[in-house]
C-alpha cells in the first residue's frame, strides 16, 4: 500500500517557498512506497501559519506526513485518522494547538532554523542604539553635521564590553544571542521555563520565570526570545519594564503578545529608556499612526528577522533527517510538547 506525505509549502513569500529541489530531496528521501503530493496553491507562513487552503485540504485525505506552515484544523479532519506527524516550517504553532492536542499526532516546528539570522538581527540592533546610529540618521535626514552631540557625550555612546545582556528565553533564537554577545565581550544572563537546563557556558546566570523582573534591573539590553505560552503572555509588563536601568534598550524578537506596549511607550516617554527594536508587534502589520512608527527611539522592523537566504538550506536539513529517523523509528528532532505549547 502506497504511503502519502503532503508538501503544502508554497508560501507567497519567496524567503519560505520551497523549491522545487528541495520537493526533490523530500522524494528521495522517502524512498520507494511513498507518494509525495506537493500542494501548488499558496501556503501562508505569517506568523504560526496554520490557514491552509481548499488544495490542501483535498491533498491531505489519507496523508501519513503533512508538511506544512502550521496545521489547519481541515487538514487534521481531512485525513481521516491516517495522520501520524506533521512538521511545521514556523518556530510558533500556537494556532495549530488546540486542534493537535489529543489527536495522537506527533508535530514538530522549526525552532531554531531561524535563530543564526535572528539572532543576527538583535546584535544589529544593539549595536544601533549603543552606537548611536539612530541620531546619526536622523542627523543625516535633517542635513546636520551632529559632531558636537556625540563629542560632547550628548548621545550615549557604549562599548559592547561594558553591556548586560539579559535575555528572556534561551531557546534556539536565545541560545544564538547569547553565543554572539559573549564573543563581542557583553555579560549576559538568562531566564528559561526550565532553569536547570541551564544555557551557553559563560551565562552570569540562568534563573526561572519568576527572576524576570531580577533580569531587567540587570539588564542594558534586554531581550524578548521567549515562546508564547499562557506563562509568557504580557510577562514583560510595566513592573518588568520599570525595573529596567537608565539608557536601557528593549528588543522583541518573540511574539508581541509577551510585551505590554503601551506600558512600553510610557517608560520611553520618561526618558529614561534608551530605546526599543521592535521585529514583533501585538498587531500586525503595524496599524498606520500607530506611535511607534514616528518615535525617534524606536526601531520598528516588518516582522523580518528571520529573513534569510539560507533558511531552505537548514529548513530541508531538518525535514530529511526527520524523515529518516521516522522512517527508522527514532525520536524526531523538535517535537512540540503540546500542553507546553513549544
Amino acid at each position: 500500500m502506497t504511503r502519502r506525505l503532503v508538501v503544502d509549502l508554497q508560501a507567497p513569500r519567496a524567503a519560505w517557498r520551497a523549491p522545487a529541489a528541495a520537493v526533490r530531496a523530500i522524494r528521495d528521501a522517502l524512498g520507494a512506497g511513498w507518494e509525495v503530493v506537493p500542494v501548488d496553491a499558496p501556503a501562508p507562513s505569517d506568523s504560526d501559519g496554520g490557514s491552509g487552503s481548499p488544495e490542501s485540504l483535498v491533498a491531505a485525505r489519507g496523508a501519513e506526513i503533512y508538511l506544512g506552515y502550521g496545521v489547519p484544523a481541515g487538514v487534521l479532519t481531512a485525513a481521516g485518522g491516517t495522520l501520524r506527524w506533521a512538521h511545521s516550517g514556523t518556530a510558533g504553532v500556537g494556532a495549530s494547538l488546540p486542534h493537535l492536542r489529543g489527536s495522537g499526532v506527533t508535530l514538530t516546528n522549526s525552532a531554531g532554523v531561524h535563530a543564526e539570522p535572528m539572532a543576527d538581527w538583535v546584535v544589529a540592533a544593539i549595536a544601533y542604539f549603543a552606537r548611536g546610529l539612530d541620531r546619526m540618521r536622523a542627523a543625516q535626514d535633517a542635513g546636520q553635521w551632529a559632531k558636537d552631540e556625540f563629542a560632547d557625550l550628548q548621545v550615549p555612546v557604549r562599548e559592547f564590553c561594558d553591556l548586560r545582556v539579559g535575555v528572556f528565553g534561551l531557546g534556539g533564537i536565545g541560545t544564538a544571542v547569547t553565543r554572539r554577545a559573549l564573543a563581542l565581550g557583553m555579560t549576559v544572563a538568562g531566564v528559561r521555563r526550565r532553569p536547570e537546563q541551564g544555557g551557553p557556558a559563560g551565562l552570569r546566570w540562568v534563573g526561572g520565570l519568576d527572576a524576570l523582573a531580577r533580569l531587567a534591573s540587570e539588564s542594558d539590553c534586554f531581550v524578548i526570545a521567549a515562546a508564547h505560552t499562557t506563562d509568557t503572555a504580557e510577562a514583560v509588563g510595566r513592573a518588568v519594564l520599570e525595573r529596567l536601568p537608565d539608557d536601557a534598550v528593549v528588543i522583541n524578537v518573540s511574539r508581541g503578545s509577551l510585551l505590554d506596549e503601551t506600558a512600553l511607550l510610557e517608560r520611553l516617554a520618561t526618558g529614561r529608556l534608551r530605546g526599543a527594536a521592535l521585529d514583533v508587534f501585538r498587531t500586525e502589520p503595524l496599524p498606520s499612526g500607530h506611535p511607534f512608527w514616528r518615535h525617534p527611539r524606536v526601531l520598528v522592523s516588518p516582522h523580518v528577522s528571520a529573513v534569510s537566504t539560507r533558511f531552505w538550506e537548514r529548513e530541508l536539513g531538518l525535514i530529511v533527517e526527520n524523515i529518516r529517523r521516522y522512517l527508522a523509528g527514532a525520536p524526531l528532532r523538535n517535537v512540540v510538547d503540546l500542553e507546553a505549547g513549544y
